[in-house]
């Protein structure tokens, strides 16, 4: 359960994290037709000829529209490529239908809808867990959205849960002071972002007559108001099928799926409400001298935005074409005026299309001690000589090659085309909506974007902000001193049965037919690279996962974060290619590819379209054998390194971690090394040379692909393009050292100066990926924290106590001994108690066990979500990966589910005995000063 207050730059749906932690999904863009149309001979280039070979999106190919008598609309497709199906269900109601008073309504009630119906009066996310369904759901300006994901035998559950709630949901004053703490919880989190606190300070002065100036998850004061009559009258008036999408796609029957829609959904009856509705105004921006923030805080920050029109005016494909020229990539406009300069450490933007207008944003993460005065005035000067010298065919060409594929790149799962539909349907009025957007990108010509950057980006119609942090943290919080938890006298109570959850859940189908995954072709090169390539014809992409034992674990004592060093500079320069040109080559066909230093090693991501993927093997085996690590690019990495540091030593749940690792293993353990100023400083061109040279070889290596292509085809291209890659000398080898569980309790409580919530890890050693209880340790803790709604902890200190907006578990299982741990979110004053509650349940499944209904429900839930995660490309490809890095058989992947269903009660309980050490664990608590909560 999320908020969606920003918006991504692609016409896709795809799940991550915004600069100020929110979850988001929506799109940006999108329109009919270019404004403007200009013929350029220099246009009709070979690059615009890239943009029409690039195959035509089919998200909505085979698409039935149905209209039922109660107004429900219902977008199907049939997709029969994997044995997966996504249930969507999309309400016309978000923060634009606020007013202050009610900030965030609709955010409270997309928490209540999942307390129950009256004729389930049970935690909906306990009925989507036992049926193994990825379920959550977001509000956001124009919409809320429920969405499930499932086996398709789960389809008909699935439908008859959605529908229930539609009609049926329980809002009582009980569920609503539990979710309000929840919700102010969250709110709490976000507040202890700076880029959220002055991105909401921007736009509550852009938009002071709209509701798009209001945060979409409300303000504490509004969210403490808020009365049972009030949500239930808002659930009456939105939540009907007059004002609902249902979209289903995956592998169902169209003609059997709708029946069973029309028995559910068609019997729902429109409700009347008296509740008044503010009417949306025309949102316009206005003209402020600039926001100043003063707070807490690390790194400068700028931020400005400009008035841009509503999702269906011409102009929007030719803005997003300019923001591509200006922002994407590194040989971009902006990135070369502020990133490459020095003078920013980052710079983000993003066209905001919704249906009452929008806004184009910009915000730039300043380097240390520059002046943001400065930078907002070379950033208007470069704009204006922008407006000069104009952009040229060449860039349009490439932009518009680039969004057109990141669009086709990101919409290659099942849950994502959902959404597309969805998000068109509702916020367009048309599902088909993102390919006639796309029809009009690839007719933007130069004349068009000069007309949006001469139309929209006038100072005048700027609103602008600053932060500038009052003080900055200087010493690495991982280095306070442990002290002993305070022990609280604290027994929770019992939450309902598991069997008393399970005969709510709705029949299910049973399953038609059974799909044996197909496994990927191993193949072992002459000097030892490792080739996992599994064929996958269903979309026109290929997605790249690759490894090479380089990480952390290598770095000498004194030179923490070179691995991340190296892994960052590697497209910096090669001995052909200068960092432009590998950009260029990238960029100019939409192929992402990107390294980062782990632990274990360094990761490989990529994606191309298919007939890319040479370009993408190509940049990759370049820069693995041949990169150069010039002084300036270095130096500039070493700067954003450093800035980094700076951040995380500012941001709660990164501080946890570390003080988390840190305080877990000793100081000579390779863990242990996390990076700092000193150590960043102190690493010289040469170290990086060299440890290049020494780790990055080819039998550490293991590249998988998944997507569109011939192995064979494949398998000779990587031959010619990395076969005469040659190591030297032995493989390396880690030495770790034995780690020891702490003799009690250990409490830390690193304080960060301007947070709201608290963040805590609970934990401590845990086990091997090849340990034999490695299964048994998944099933436990699946029913420990592995769903924030439906296992015990989520039961306990989420559900029914409400002092935490999320609370997980884990075994992070590597090579070596990984990590047990818990995390949470909380309030201050609610960090004691959750803590206490969180102890006990450890200690009540550490001697008492758990039950044999939870294990065969908590394997149901793991085999199906399994089976869900093998249909996403990007899930794959990591999975075929890291099952070669840990030393297991190709088969492993189709044998898991088998090894999850062989585990049995006793297996569980053993492991909660041997793993699970509730009087011997550290307990890090970052954020805020603890504060006793008087009623406990």
């Amino acid at each position: 359960m999320s908020i969606l207050s920003h918006l991504s730059r692609y016409r896709f749906l795809k799940l991550f994290l915004t600069t100020w932690l929110i979850v988001i999904f929506l799109f940006s863009h999108g329109s009919a037709s270019s404004q403007n149309p200009v013929s350029s001979e220099s246009e009709n280039s070979q690059s615009l000829e890239l943009v029409k070979n690039i195959r035509r999106l089919t998200v909505t190919e085979n698409v039935k529209r149905t209209v039922l008598e109660n107004g429900l609309t219902i977008l199907t497709k049939e997709v029969h490529n994997a044995p997966v199906v996504t249930v969507q269900v999309w309400y016309k109601v978000g923060s634009r239908n606020e007013e202050p008073g009610i900030n965030g309504i609709s955010h409270q009630l997309e928490h209540l809808m999942f307390k129950g119906t009256k004729d389930r009066p049970v935690q909906f996310g306990k009925l989507f867990s036992a049926l193994g369904s990825d379920s959550n759901a977001f509000t956001s300006y124009d919409q809320t959205a429920y969405y499930s994901t499932a086996e398709p035998e789960k389809l008909n559950s699935l439908l008859v849960l959605e529908a229930d709630r539609m009609q049926n949901s329980l809002i009582n004053a009980e569920h609503l002071a539990s979710e309000k703490r929840v919700v102010i919880s969250e709110l709490q989190g976000y507040e202890n972002s700076p880029e959220y606190r002055l991105n909401r300070a921007v736009m509550e002065a852009a938009f002071p007559d709209h509701p798009y100036g209001l945060p979409v998850g409300g303000t504490k004061a509004d969210v403490e108001r808020f009365t049972v009559e009030q949500v239930r009258e808002y659930y009456e008036k939105f939540y009907n099928p007059e004002q609902a999408v249902l979209v289903i796609v995956g592998d169902f029957q169209t003609s059997e799926t709708l029946e069973k829609v029309k028995e559910v959904f068609g019997k729902i009856q429109n409700q009347k409400s008296t509740i008044d509705q503010p009417k949306p105004k025309t949102p316009s921006l206005k003209s402020h001298t600039p926001i100043v923030l003063r707070e807490p805080g690390a790194g400068l920050l700028l931020q400005i935005i400009y008035p841009v029109p509503d999702l269906k005016q011409p102009d929007i494909p030719a803005l997003d074409v300019m923001d591509y020229i200006l922002t994407v990539g590194r040989n971009s406009y902006l990135y070369q005026l502020l990133v490459e300069s020095g003078l920013a450490n980052e710079i983000s933007t993003n066209v905001a299309s919704l249906r009452d207008g929008g806004w184009y944003e910009m915000l730039v993460n300043a380097a240390p001690n520059q002046n943001l005065q400065k930078i907002d005035q070379l950033l208007m000067d470069a704009i204006a000589n922008l407006t000069q010298i104009g952009v040229t065919p060449e860039q349009v060409e490439q932009a518009k090659t680039q969004l057109v594929a990141n669009t086709i790149l990101n919409s290659r799962d099942l849950t994502s085309q959902a959404m597309q539909l969805g998000n068109d349907e509702v916020t367009a009025d048309d599902y088909t909506y993102t390919e006639r957007y796309l029809d009009s990108v690839r007719q933007v010509k130069v004349a068009d974007v000069m007309a949006v950057i001469n139309k929209y980006l006038k100072p005048e119609a700027r609103t602008v902000g600053f932060f500038e942090p009052t003080q900055k943290q200087t010493k690495d919080i991982g280095d306070k001193t442990a002290t002993s938890q305070t022990r609280e006298n604290f027994v929770p109570a019992s939450p309902e049965p598991l069997s008393e959850v399970m005969k709510y859940l709705p029949p299910q189908a049973l399953s038609s037919r059974k799909r044996e995954i197909t496994l990927p072709q191993s193949f072992t090169l002459v000097n030892g690279i490792k080739l996992l390539l599994l064929p996958d014809k269903s979309t026109p992409t290929v997605t790249l996962n690759g490894y090479i034992q380089a990480g952390t674990e290598l770095e000498p004592m004194h030179q923490a974060g070179l691995a991340s060093l190296v892994a960052d500079s590697l497209m910096d320069g090669t001995k052909t290619k200068d960092s432009t040109t590998i950009s260029e080559n990238l960029e100019r066909r939409g192929v992402n590819l990107d390294f980062e230093a782990t632990q274990e090693g360094v990761n490989i991501e990529g994606s191309s379209l298919a007939e890319d993927l040479p370009i993408l093997l190509e940049t990759l085996a370049d820069v693995v054998k041949e990169s150069t690590f010039p002084n300036k690019e270095l130096e500039l990495s070493r700067q954003q390194a450093l800035a980094a540091i700076d951040l995380d030593l500012d941001d709660t749940n990164k501080v946890a971690e570390r003080t988390f690792i840190q305080s877990i293993y000793p100081k000579k353990h390779p863990l242990h090394r996390l990076p700092t100023e000193e150590s960043i400083k102190g690493i010289k061109r040469q170290d990086v040379i060299n440890f290049k040279a020494k780790y990055y070889r080819p039998d550490t290596t293991i590249l998988t692909l998944v997507g569109d292509f011939e192995v064979e085809k494949v398998r000779s291209l990587i031959q010619n393009l990395l076969g005469d890659w040659q190591a030297t000398g032995k493989a390396p080898t880690v030495e770790y050292p034995t780690v020891t569980l702490p003799a009690t309790i250990l409490h830390l409580n690193p304080i960060l100066e301007g947070k709201n919530q608290a963040i805590t890890y609970m934990g401590s050693t845990g086990i091997k990926r090849k340990d034999p209880r490695y299964y048994a340790a998944l099933v436990l803790n699946q029913i420990l924290g592995g769903d924030t709604l439906s296992s015990r902890l989520g039961s306990q200190v989420r559900d029914r106590q409400g002092l935490t907006y999320g609370i997980y578990s884990d075994f992070h299982a590597g090579k070596d001994v990984g990590t047990f741990v818990i995390e949470m979110q909380t309030s201050a004053q609610d960090a004691k108690l959750a803590i206490a509650s969180t102890s006990k349940i450890l200690q009540q499944i550490h001697q008492q066990g758990v039950t044999e209904l939870e294990v065969e429900t908590a394997k149901r839930t793991l085999i199906s979500q399994y089976k869900v995660s093998l249909a996403n490309p990007d899930h794959l490809a990591a999975r075929i990966l890291t099952n070669q890095v840990y030393g297991l058989d190709t088969s492993e992947l189709h044998n898991f589910n088998q090894k999850i269903q062989q585990v049995t009660l006793s297996q569980v309980n053993q492991a909660a005995r041997e793993l699970l050490h509730p009087d011997k664990i550290v307990v890090v608590t970052a954020g805020p000063p603890i504060i006793a909560n008087q009623n406990k």
